[in-house]
C-alpha cells in the first residue's frame, strides 16, 4: 500500500514545521480582510501560526503576518485575531 504524503506548514511564530492539520491559517482574502482560516480551504494568501498566543504574538512583532499575507495589519485586526486565537483555545 502506498503510504498518503501528509503536508506539512512552518508556524510563523516559532518556526516548527508541524502538519497542517495541526496549525491555524491566517489569510488574506481577495477583498482585503484578514480573518482565520479554521477549514483551511478559504481562497486568498495564506500564512500558519501555531494554536496558542505566544505564537501569534510573534508573528505581530516582528511584523511578519504582515509580509507574509503582504498588507498593513490594524490594531483592530490584531486584536480580532486575537479574540479569535483565545475563543479557540477555550
Amino acid at each position: 500500500m502506498k503510504v498518503k504524503k501528509v503536508p506539512q506548514r512552518t508556524c510563523l511564530g516559532c518556526k516548527t514545521i508541524r502538519p497542517k492539520k495541526e496549525l491555524i491559517r491566517v489569510v488574506r482574502t481577495p477583498e482585503g480582510e484578514v480573518v482565520l482560516d479554521l477549514t483551511g480551504k478559504k481562497s486568498g494568501r495564506g500564512a500558519y501560526t501555531c494554536p496558542k498566543l505566544e505564537c501569534l504574538e510573534l508573528t505581530f512583532k516582528g511584523s511578519l503576518l504582515e509580509r507574509a499575507l503582504e498588507t498593513e495589519i490594524t490594531a483592530e485586526i490584531k486584536e480580532n485575531l486575537r479574540s479569535e486565537i483565545v475563543k479557540l483555545l477555550r
